[in-house]
């Protein structure tokens, strides 16, 4: 028995040790050839595409890869260009620039610092702590904490060194002059970019070309290796503007005094050179501080000067006057019957402050009728009224070189009404600015041409455009000058030494659709000295306070103070003998 059973089993030994697996029915694999061909086929070709994609990697796209490795840690830095400063007239400084930094940061370093360093820093930034953190709750790579901030606040902030904190190089704008030019020079931003006024108007030629160099940064933003230069910076080029300082103060100083003496809501002031048309001083008030704009209202910014139009009211009469001398239709002593101190144009009645009767053409511009120079505009034809508004510059595009400057309004002659022609003889129903209405004025001051007005200094004298004729002019300032004499609406324009003519204005202001009695803005438009021109000044007071607020009380002092001061700072000599001015305590007033 155990021989026959050690046999069956080392029969079964042998037999799993010597049957082939391919023999088992059971565990028989019956694969085709091709299918192992594929196999090795799909290997051989994977094999084939790594090395062809390690041929591409190192050979044909090296360059591709070295300029991703390179953005991994080389960084262009900007060099900013300074820009350039703004100079008046004189060589003074209005503008410049100055060297700041930004505050940036790398969030996730930066919040790893103890947090009397974190409270340090916020405090140096001049802000909340919590605002700052708010800051570095971010997942960019970097932030800006704060920027211009100036260079002894950046030695605190270095000094706690706090890691992932640092600076990057830019300028901050300063006015040494502040308030006082601001609306004429402007402002820029954050960015040092022009805003406002010739900043803005001058931009490209101010702001340079900014510059950039390569270098190697660690993870931390620090700079490893400088790598050179790779574009050198292009410094803006300064820039002149016509504005002299000292007018521009005196400027300034007369039309604030006039808003706090008046109580007026706000007011305006422009000195235009005669001969060459640059704009010497431009004032607003209320105005801002151009260095610290935190508390800027809207009222503060607003350049009444360009941007508001207004009706230009009796300043508007000479033009009128000056159309029908030079189409030969009156003389200075024609005469006009103007009693009973009113008339009326197709149902409408125009009326005189007072009933001034029977009046030359001198007369009516000295005592400012309405019913006078509405009885000249009705000889002359609607068109050519229109032509001259056109040829003085109102209702047209500016020109003046200064963004947001108004166009005005003067609508085409054949929609004119007669009422509204009327009305518009003596400045009703048509707009215009501070600006323009000064330039219009220069045709009695250049012997009856024109000229472009520039608020860069002018290097060689313009061209100008006749629109009147040389003794149109004439006549037309042997007018103006008795507006200023003692019985004129502007006598309390007089300066003593000098001969000055112009013309008041007083406009009532339209308020909720209809002309108010108790709104109203006051002008005065003048010439100085009348025997050589040399200074046009327009002044304007809106809406000033008191029983007496026409523009021969309000306007017409205001520009008087700032003659006097204007005409002995420019060393102009003196063209009258005349030392005491006799000015009346109630001022003769003007039509509205």
């Amino acid at each position: 028995m155990m021989r026959g059973g050690a046999k069956n089993s080392n029969a079964r030994v042998a037999a799993s040790k010597g049957v082939a697996f391919s023999k088992s029915p059971v565990l028989a694999v019956r694969l085709p050839d091709w299918r192992s061909r594929l196999v090795l086929f799909v290997l051989f070709a994977a094999f084939a595409a790594l090395a062809v994609r390690a041929v591409w990697l190192q050979g044909v796209s090296n360059q591709f890869l070295q300029k991703q490795g390179k953005s991994r840690y080389e960084r262009t830095l900007e060099l900013p260009a300074t820009r350039g400063r703004i100079l008046d007239r004189n060589g003074a400084v209005l503008a410049t620039s100055l060297p700041v930094r930004a505050i940036w940061g790398i969030p996730e370093d930066v919040l790893q610092a103890p947090p009397e360093k974190l409270r340090a820093l916020a405090n140096l930034l001049e802000m909340p702590e919590t605002e700052l953190r708010k800051k570095l709750d971010s997942d960019r790579s970097f932030v800006y904490l704060k920027r211009q901030v100036e260079m002894p606040i950046v030695d605190q902030i270095l000094a706690l060194k706090i890691d992932g904190i640092d600076t990057r190089k830019e300028y901050k704008r300063f006015y040494p002059q502040g308030e006082v030019v601001t609306h004429l020079v402007g402002f820029t931003n954050v960015e040092d970019k022009g805003q406002d006024g010739m900043e803005l108007q001058h931009q490209k030629t101010l702001m340079g070309v900014a510059g950039s160099r390569r270098v190697i940064k660690d993870r931390l933003g620090h700079i490893a290796e400088d790598l050179g230069m790779f574009r050198e910076p292009h410094q803006g080029r300064d820039l002149t503007l016509s504005v002299d300082s000292k007018l521009q103060y005196i400027a300034f100083t007369s039309i604030k005094n006039a808003v706090e003496k008046f109580n007026a809501k706000a007011g305006a002031a422009v000195v235009l050179d005669v001969q060459t048309g640059e704009v010497l001083a431009l004032a607003n008030y209320p105005t801002y501080n151009p260095n610290d704009r935190s508390k800027l209202t809207g009222e503060q910014l607003r350049n009444r000067v360009i941007t508001d139009t207004f009706e230009p009211g009796s300043t508007i009469k000479p033009l009128t006057v000056a159309l029908g001398l030079e189409t030969g239709r009156v003389t200075p002593d024609t005469v006009f019957d103007n009693n009973p101190g009113y008339m009326m144009v197709t149902g409408r009645r125009i009326r005189d402050f007072h009933n001034y009767g029977v009046q030359t053409v001198s007369g009516i511009i000295q005592k400012s009728s309405n019913l006078g120079v509405v009885k000249i505009a009705q000889m002359i034809p609607q068109q050519e009224m229109w032509e001259l508004y056109t040829k003085v510059g109102y209702g047209q595009a500016p020109r003046f070189g200064f963004p947001g400057a108004a166009a005005g309004r003067v609508r085409p002659y054949k929609t004119w009404k007669p009422v509204e022609y009327a009305n518009m003889a003596f400045g009703h129903g048509l707009s215009v600015s501070l600006l323009q209405m000064a330039r219009s004025y220069m045709i009695f001051a250049r012997n009856g041409d024109i000229i472009p007005l520039s608020f860069v200094k002018v290097d060689e004298q313009p061209v100008g455009q006749q629109v009147i004729s040389a003794k149109t002019a004439a006549q037309v300032r042997t007018m103006l000058e008795s507006v200023v004499g003692p019985g004129g609406t502007a006598s309390r324009a007089q300066v003593a030494g000098y001969r000055v003519g112009g013309k008041t204005g007083t406009a009532e202001k339209i308020v909720n659709g209809r002309y108010s009695r108790t709104n109203n803005i006051g002008y005065f438009a003048g010439i100085a000295p009348m025997s050589k021109p040399r200074f046009i000044i327009a002044v304007m007071v809106d809406d000033p306070s008191g029983a007496l607020r026409t523009g021969g009380y309000v306007a017409a002092p205001t520009a008087a103070d700032l003659f006097s001061n204007a005409l002995r700072a420019a060393n102009v000599p003196p063209d009258s003998s005349i030392t005491d001015i006799i000015i009346p305590e109630v001022p003769l007033e003007e039509s509205m």
